[in-house]
């Protein structure tokens, strides 16, 4: 299965790289490889997406319930498509000096095993693009004007 986790400390707010994570309908906009998204229920504390990412030949959909307190935390699990097992989560602190923690990890395991060979060799190169995608729509968003205080 592969695994994934990342910390990092940005100079934006929890609520600000919160409302960037969990603003799904947007990551066709910046986020590689997704070729739509969207919100299909919304409850209070959660609501479930979809999503379609694509690449080269391959093109998978998925759903996805997603629990959030905001400004602190994201959980996703899947719904349907094509994961055996998937954890993901989202943590954002705020930092007295300034800025934001946050803490990204995923974990995951296809149901298929050709997908999980294909994805497998190049999972945490994919992961570590998706993850500096998000640091850098958070700087066209909110201002790149000050650099990132500490990368992990």
């Amino acid at each position: 299965m592969p695994e994934h986790h990342e910390r990092r400390v940005l100079p934006y707010s929890a609520a600000q790289l919160f409302d960037l994570v969990a603003g799904v309908e947007h990551y066709p906009e910046f986020l590689p490889w997704c070729l739509s998204s969207r919100v299909i229920r919304r409850e209070d504390g959660a609501f479930h997406a979809e999503m379609v990412i694509g690449f080269k030949m391959i093109r998978e959909r998925f759903g996805s319930r997603v629990e959030f307190e905001r400004p602190h935390r994201i959980d996703v699990t899947p719904t349907s498509g094509p994961f055996r097992h998937m954890r993901n989560h989202w943590r954002f602190t705020d930092l007295a000096s300034g800025g934001c923690e946050v803490d990204f990890y995923v974990d995951f395991e296809f149901s298929s095993r050709l997908l999980a060979k294909l994805i497998g060799i190049l999972f945490h190169e994919a992961v570590r693009r998706m993850v500096g995608a998000f640091e850098r729509r958070a700087a066209e968003i909110y201002g790149s004007n000050r650099p990132a205080l500490a990368a992990g």
